[in-house]
């Protein structure tokens, strides 16, 4: 009789997301993954086929457990600028809850490190962006960007957050970062009045 599985695809994916978050995709090798999951390379390979398609499974848990709290009330209906500030403080309060400084955005790194070499991580990091710039869209036009400026201004809010979490790799101290949200939607705020 086989013996059942100690780990779920879930629990396995999870832990190899925190991994490959924190060192990188390159840097994080077979024995890594296996110490850091408590799962054999036979059960990595069996659930998964090899590091490669494990770490691609990681972004879909990374939106599960990363984005989606942060990010879902940027997406709700009426929606503004108040949502977009709250989701930068989600994300730096996390940041800081686990310290500083700190892996920054597991989609951002994998967009430098894997993504201009790699035709499915480049997939997932434009659709993580692309998520990003439609929910940010909406809560502008909400807030009262003119409208032939809002796609733009969306694609800008992105390109700030994925700088401000890159940022949070190499700061100490989570003031640095709000400090820089709070000049960031103040720019915004004076747009839309």
């Amino acid at each position: 009789m086989p013996r059942p599985k100690s780990h779920t695809q879930e629990d396995l994916t999870e832990r190899a997301l925190k991994t490959f978050w924190r060192a990188g995709y390159e840097a994080t090798s077979m024995d890594d993954l296996v110490t850091a999951t408590g799962v054999s390379r036979h059960g990595i390979y069996s659930a998964f086929g090899g590091k490669r398609e494990l770490f691609l499974a990681c972004f879909p848990r990374y939106r599960e457990l990363v984005v989606r709290p942060a990010f879902s009330a940027v997406e709700e209906p009426g929606a503004g600028l108040a949502e977009i500030a709250g989701y930068f403080e989600h994300q730096i309060s996390a940041a800081e809850a686990q310290g500083l400084p700190g892996p920054g955005c597991f989609v951002a790194n994998s967009a430098t490190e894997v993504a201009p070499h790699d035709a499915e991580v480049l997939a997932a990091v434009a659709a993580h962006n692309g998520r990003l710039q439609r929910g940010f869209a909406e809560a502008l036009r909400t807030a009262g960007e003119p409208e032939g400026e809002v796609e733009a201004v969306a694609a800008t809010v992105v390109t700030f957050a994925t700088g401000l979490w890159s940022l949070s790799r190499v700061v100490e101290d989570a003031d640095v970062l709000r400090r820089s949200v709070a000049t960031f939607m103040d720019m915004l705020k004076g747009r839309v009045r």
